[in-house]
């Protein structure tokens, strides 16, 4: 399969980013990324004024980030072509995106950062709802938010890529409990900004530039096809395409780059004669071998079984062999710090 590196959930001055759509495209490509998806808020201006499209060899993808109208419950809504009213309740909101032939991803929906009052945390409340594809498990800016203290601020301002330490265990618990009834893909996003912050009335300093974001967070998708650059409205399109049927079936692993490059990962299962990837489902008949091999020379592998860890190993590569239905997924850690996350592996009778 072909694998793609991307960037997903961050904003440009069509909201309240400081970026021009293509300089943040651009930048995207200066740093390796195949792609990156552009989310601002209630609004698909990129898309209507044409800036969704190829950059070089990076693609731009628009999507929205949608809340309510308490600020809440934010949605990131991908493959839709208009938005959505925030004077309706999240779940109508999550039900319309799917309606319209689109995906979509609660944003940091365990969200808890409380360092300063005019940043207030924007949780995910409204749970009793199943229209929504996937959770972003990891979001750079939430969790740099909630490790901020007195002692490490200077630190974490200077360098804020190094407090980040892996997704909220809060979330991966719910990401496990939901995806043992359906399909629920997980994602990572950096919530990018690139914020100017004024220094003693002098000049601007901006806080968290997107080329320092675009090499933390990323989210690495499978794809059967090859994304091919070009100009057309047939391969903007085709590119699309691509991109939103991994997401929306599973075909991505999450990854922390500032640990080192994630791409190579891959966490399989074997059984029949058959190799089954991230997001499939696997019938029961025998014992099945899951496999995960990442690029590093060693790190701790978690194999996780609904959402236990039933065994770990510290290796670059290892296997194990199951025999019980439920879903599976692996995560690397590496010096006690979270590296790579992947999607399920359903597994039943």
């Amino acid at each position: 399969m072909h694998e793609y590196s991307g960037s997903i959930h961050m904003h440009s001055i069509f909201s309240d980013g400081t970026g021009d759509a293509r300089d943040i495209a651009f930048t995207a490509g200066e740093v390796g990324l195949d792609f990156i998806i552009l989310t601002d808020h209630n609004t698909l201006r990129a898309m209507d004024e044409g800036y969704e499209g190829f950059y070089n060899n990076t693609f731009l993808m628009v999507g929205t980030e949608i809340n309510d109208k308490d600020n809440k419950n934010h949605y990131l809504a991908l493959g839709i072509n208009k938005t959505v009213s925030t004077r309706i309740p999240a779940k109508e909101y999550v039900t319309k995106v799917k309606e319209m032939g689109g995906i979509g991803f609660l944003a940091h929906p365990h969200e808890k950062r409380n360092a300063f009052a005019e940043h207030p945390p924007y949780p995910w409340l409204e749970w009793d709802t199943d229209d929504f594809t996937g959770i972003e498990i990891w979001n750079h800016m939430s969790e740099w938010m909630e490790n901020l203290t007195e002692d490490n601020k200077l630190q974490s301002f200077v360098h804020p890529l190094k407090t980040i330490i892996a997704p909220p265990q809060e979330t991966l618990m719910k990401w496990d409990e939901l995806s043992s009834d359906r399909k629920v893909v997980g994602i990572g996003g950096i919530d990018a900004h690139a914020h100017k912050v004024n220094i003693v009335g002098l000049f601007d300093v901006e806080v968290f530039p997107y080329k320092v974001l675009f090499k933390s967070i990323r989210t690495y998708i499978l794809t059967h096809e090859e994304i091919r650059p070009g100009r057309t409205n047939e391969e903007i399109a085709a590119a699309k395409r691509i991109i939103l049927d991994a997401l929306k079936n599973g075909r991505c692993f999450v990854g922390n780059y500032y640990h080192g490059d994630p791409a190579g990962f891959r966490f399989t299962a074997e059984t029949g004669g058959r190799i089954y990837n991230m997001g499939d489902t696997v019938e029961l008949k025998e014992k099945i071998r899951l496999r995960c091999v990442h690029p590093a020379d060693s790190a701790e592998i978690r194999f996780i079984h609904n959402g236990v860890n039933f065994h770990t190993a510290t290796a670059d590569c290892d296997e194990v062999f199951v025999e019980e239905p439920g879903v599976y997924r692996v995560e690397v850690w590496q010096d006690e710090k979270g590296w790579i996350f992947s999607n399920h592996i359903r597994v039943q009778y």
